[in-house]
């Protein structure tokens, strides 16, 4: 895969089902706009339905919302792609971190950090969130902030 600016991604091993996964991740960024209407895409994403958790961050939540995983929940996503965001969800929130269930999206790139905190503590605990947190030396995440 190459995005955008040119960056080109080779994975060794990507399961063609991803029911098998725990966690199913979708990073943002331009390609995702066209990427939603992409129905071989779309369709290798729902295999998806049974992962227990499903996380974007930025535009990444309008491939979530194309799958049918953000149907009836609040959500967000970059700024610039709410009225994207609006068809595929109960209500877009204008937030850093939402969570609904089984969906976690973040907005903008620059919440990715913010967001992989929220995840953090939600799966393991307010503690281990300010451990990793102090770890990457990272002072701004507050477990109140995020809508969850």
């Amino acid at each position: 895969m190459t995005d955008d600016r040119g960056l080109s991604i080779h994975v060794a091993h990507v399961k063609p089902d991803l029911s098998g996964y725990d966690l199913l991740f979708v990073p943002g960024g331009m390609p995702t706009r066209q990427l939603r209407f992409d129905e071989g895409f779309v369709a290798w994403l729902r295999t998806a339905e049974r992962a227990p958790y499903k996380v974007s961050v930025c535009t990444g939540a309008l491939l979530l919302g194309a799958a049918g995983f953000l149907r009836g929940k609040r959500a967000t996503t970059n700024p610039s792609a709410y009225e994207l965001l609006e068809p595929y969800c109960a209500e877009v929130v204008r937030a850093r971190c939402v969570r609904d269930g089984d969906a976690f999206t973040g907005g903008g790139v620059a919440s990715s950090l913010d967001l992989g905190l929220f995840v953090v503590e939600s799966l393991a605990g307010r503690d281990f969130a300010r451990r990793v947190r102090e770890k990457m030396h990272y002072p701004y995440y507050f477990a109140d902030g995020p809508i969850g």
